[in-house]
């Protein structure tokens, strides 16, 4: 792999710069942010500071990818987002279905042939591309919700609305290049916007749920 090979991939890239998309850059800042409020509410909560880590490396990440532009920067930029997802699972599986450290871990190990079948179904949906690669979380996420709507309805709940701001920011980041010629700058820094406070929420939720149940995994 040529590690410096150039990426275009969004409708505000117009060449190689570094500051070729400053909107799509400059609101990486919605993660970073996002991170430092949770970590802030989160003190005590060891898995949660933990998510506020990864989810501050994502904004870091995604702020390389839109200025670098390279494969190196994209690397940089998909990790973060792939560890937070294995993360969450684990702290899911822990707290919200209660089980054990095995039990958790291997949850989690479920989720590499769950992604492996689901990408390739989502990727058949016209108009998709690569949002394909992230359309099973949601789903995911909405698995969980129905599997805890009777043992914990307020946890279920938080679960949903954080799916379906995912939903809509999927929906934004599909849009970016059909949407191109209509508006320039495009529409993936909602993207970036939309995570930010689904992905702050999400740790919301655990947080929520943890000091709710105290004898639930910290």
């Amino acid at each position: 792999m040529n590690w410096s090979e150039q990426i275009d991939a969004y409708c505000e890239r117009m060449d190689p710069s570094f500051w070729a998309e400053p909107i799509n850059a400059v609101t990486n800042l919605a993660f970073i942010l996002a991170a430092l409020f949770m970590w802030r509410r989160s003190a005590g909560l060891p898995l949660a500071r933990a998510l506020c880590v990864v989810l501050f490396a994502i904004g870091v990440g995604s702020f390389l990818f839109h200025t670098y532009a390279t494969s190196w920067a994209a690397t940089a930029d998909v990790v973060p987002i792939l560890i937070y997802i294995l993360l969450y699972i684990y702290v899911a599986n822990r707290a919200f279905l209660g089980l054990g450290l095995w039990g958790a871990l291997g949850g989690v190990a479920l989720f590499i042939p769950y992604a492996g079948m689901m990408v390739p179904a989502f990727s058949l949906i016209p108009g998709l591309g690569s949002s394909a690669g992230y359309a099973p979380v949601p789903l995911l996420i909405y698995f969980y919700a129905l599997w805890l709507r009777d043992r914990a309805p307020e946890t279920a709940k938080g679960l949903a609305i954080g799916a379906t701001i995912l939903v809509v920011s999927l929906t934004f980041r599909t849009l970016d290049y059909p949407l191109c010629d209509g508006i320039p700058f495009g529409t993936h820094f909602m993207w970036h916007i939309l995570n930010g406070i689904m992905l702050a929420w999400m740790i919301e939720v655990y947080r929520r749920h943890v000091l709710g149940n105290p004898i639930g995994a910290r």
